[in-house]
């Protein structure tokens, strides 16, 4: 059975009396440990099927199976547990709060944990590892945009998820610091986190073991890149 599998994923929005098909019959199977790229030029569809990916969206038909949960089957609550055990977020605007600084903001996730735990030592130790020691008592406005993006990359992986779902992560960053930043999500991969990855910038593929294209809300093609480590 495949890690993630997507079975004719459909969803529409309706905008005013226009309806626009965002997501048309998508289906694809992703194994553990792999990191697909899902690219596309703007506006098809590929934010909304990361959103559906980490079930803060829903489908208007089709199925997600991860691991072996349904997750459209599961109810609210086990849904955020399943977010909180399996998922980790990284966003291209880096949703940091701003009145927290850099330790703050990784340790934000274990809070929404049912178990108080405690995991300051773990977040330093993240923060370091990402090439930010030093820097766990500034705010978000005293760091750099890239600086930024690692901090949210640190609370992404505070809760040791399984997958890793990064939306444009470089998007907001020059060429140098995104290298840099993919080359973290490489290392992370290599260290057997699954990751699924959108973007418009085809260098990426690069990085990537598999890249699905959607075009209109379809997909287009899905490539092997490379084996997986």
């Amino acid at each position: 059975m495949a890690f993630i599998e997507v079975e004719r994923v459909n969803k529409k929005y309706l905008k005013g009396k226009t309806e626009t098909n965002v997501l048309k019959d998508v289906s694809f199977n992703l194994g553990k440990g792999e990191f697909w790229v899902v690219a596309g030029p703007s506006g098809s569809g590929k934010s909304t099927l990361l959103s559906i990916l980490g079930s803060l969206n829903e489908p208007d038909s089709g199925k997600v199976t991860v691991d072996g949960f349904d997750l459209f089957g599961l109810n609210h609550d086990e849904r955020a547990l399943f977010r909180l055990n399996y998922l980790g977020f990284v966003f291209q605007n880096f949703h940091l709060l701003p009145y927290l600084t850099a330790l703050e903001n990784v340790l934000l996730p274990t809070i929404a944990s049912v178990q108080k735990i405690n995991k300051k030592e773990e977040a330093i130790n993240l923060l370091k590892m990402l090439g930010l020691n030093g820097k766990e008592d500034k705010y978000p406005k005293e760091l750099s945009g890239g600086e930024q993006e690692r901090v949210a990359i640190a609370r992404a992986l505070i809760m040791e998820p399984e997958i890793i779902l990064a939306d444009e992560p470089t998007g907001n960053l020059d060429s140098k610091t995104g290298e840099e930043v993919l080359n973290i999500f490489s290392e992370l991969n290599r260290q057997g986190k699954t990751i699924i990855m959108v973007t418009h910038n085809l260098a990426h593929l690069n990085y990537a073991t598999h890249a699905l294209f959607l075009k209109d809300g379809e997909v287009q093609e899905i490539k092997t890149l490379r084996e997986v480590n």
